[in-house]
């Protein structure tokens, strides 16, 4: 197979398993910050969206004629989560034109053209195609392994995507008891529980 087909075969998987942990929601539990520090799904789904505009729309001299949330006085990072205002379809189908986009440079462009990445350090900011193709492909499946975590902690839901769990075969009963036994050995070994007001090496 051809390395740029390839990449942007791997990179179009992990796009549609992160779009897919959105089916079957709410409008609440696709927006809820499910961590301290706000993740949420539709926020993902955004913020990969614009990434995606950036590395292969400005980097390459192919604007996508879109602005990006933090511009015109936006918060800095306004790409991190969608405000009331914003649409839950706005969002998806700004993800979808930045994904065409981004093939499209890919499609128009050899694997060794140079960009040039405003954002990365003075001696990596030129990458070719081919570096931000794998970046590309790095951060949209860590993303989308973000999104398997809050997916599960919102309704349970678990697996890569639709139609491929990447899970044993486990029922309810027998996840609860190897999720105990996993429990079980973190406390075995973390030892006994400190005693109240002794710091850890007294005695």
């Amino acid at each position: 197979m051809d390395p740029k087909e390839e990449l942007l075969g791997y990179l179009r998987i992990r796009r549609a398993d992160l779009l897919a942990k959105l089916d079957g929601l709410g409008e609440y539990d696709v927006r809820r910050p499910m961590t301290p520090t706000g993740t949420s799904l539709l926020g993902l789904v955004k913020h990969v969206a614009n990434v995606q505009l950036g590395y292969f729309g400005e980097v390459f001299g192919r604007p996508s004629g879109h602005t990006y949330p933090w511009e015109d006085g936006g918060e800095e990072d306004a790409d991190m989560w969608a405000t009331a205002d914003e649409s839950r379809a706005a969002v998806v189908e700004l993800y979808r034109f930045s994904a065409a986009h981004a093939d499209a440079t890919v499609e128009a462009l050899p694997l060794d053209a140079v960009g040039e990445v405003p954002w990365w350090r003075e001696e990596r900011r030129h990458p070719t195609l081919h570096t931000i193709l794998v970046h590309t492909c790095v951060e949209v499946a860590r993303h989308a392994g973000h999104a398997d975590v809050l997916r599960e902690l919102i309704d349970g839901r678990v697996g890569m995507s639709p139609g491929n769990g990447n899970l044993p075969e486990r029922g309810p009963a027998e996840w609860a008891a190897f999720r105990a036994r996993i429990e079980a050995a973190a406390r075995q070994a973390a030892g006994p529980p400190t005693p109240r007001g002794a710091a850890p090496g007294d005695g």
